[in-house]
């Protein structure tokens, strides 16, 4: 019971600790708005929000990399079956045509590198406790990441990881990658082989629509890699309770 109601709390906090560290960056994001006289964002709601986001993100991503890439690192190298991590690869690892949904700030980028793309020689994670002799084979990343705050710093970890002739950032939400003139390129349907979502979808508009607009651009038998929120399972009815009053995506 009484570990039933740490969780419970740690969860219904956990949300009101982000929201608060986003409050805390309203002031450098204002001076940031001013300083490069775009002034137009500070009467825009969603304008001042995404570069407000933009900010938060800055600070918290590495925090939520360093909580989570325990598992995800494991997932994108295919060493999880049943929900368990294994010693060796059990499943296909992420590779060939690549698209990387809410990309950031770039957070992802080496672990993408060592696995495959880059060419690299095998050995330990950040993990560091096994030697991956099966190293798939990533031939192009598309990062999408419509943020402009974090697409440029996209940008630069990726030239830093020494990606940039395999990883492309598109400045676009997910409804625009196969629509041609709405950035550089074009994504067609069924041309994917793998699709990565690491704790995004719970914050993308319309997440139904926009899933199943991925879904589309899958190759007939590729691969999904989905570390996300989902239903409570711990916790007991109050957690679920909240859950359900705070949203389906949680």
């Amino acid at each position: 019971m009484m570990d039933a109601c740490k969780d419970f709390f740690a969860q219904i906090t956990e949300p009101l600790i982000f929201m608060g560290i986003s409050l805390a960056h309203a002031p450098r994001t204002i001076f940031d708005i001013i300083t490069s006289g775009e002034w137009w964002k500070l009467w825009s709601l969603d304008a001042f929000k995404e570069a407000l986001f933009g900010n938060f993100w800055a600070t918290m991503g590495p925090n939520v990399k360093a909580a989570a890439e325990g598992r995800v690192i494991p997932l994108l190298e295919g060493r999880i079956s049943g929900g368990q991590i294994r010693d060796h690869v059990v499943t296909t690892p992420i590779n060939g045509t690549v698209i990387e949904v809410g990309a950031g700030s770039g957070m992802w980028a080496d672990v993408f590198a060592r696995i495959g793309a880059g060419a690299g020689s095998a050995g330990a994670t950040s993990t560091g406790h096994h030697d991956n002799t099966n190293r798939s084979d990533i031939t192009k990343i598309y990062g999408v990441e419509p943020n402009p705050k974090s697409a440029a710093s996209l940008r630069q970890r990726v030239e830093a990881v020494g990606l940039e002739d395999v990883y492309e950032v598109v400045p676009v939400g997910i409804e625009s990658l196969d629509k041609p003139g709405t950035w550089a390129c074009q994504i067609p349907r069924e041309s994917v082989d793998c699709i990565a979502s690491i704790l995004c979808l719970c914050s993308i508009p319309d997440p139904e629509e926009n899933i199943k607009h991925l879904y589309r651009l899958l190759k007939p038998g590729g691969h999904w890699y989905v570390y996300e929120h989902v239903e409570a399972s711990r916790g007991g009815p109050l957690l679920r309770l909240y859950q359900s009053i705070r949203g389906p995506s949680s």
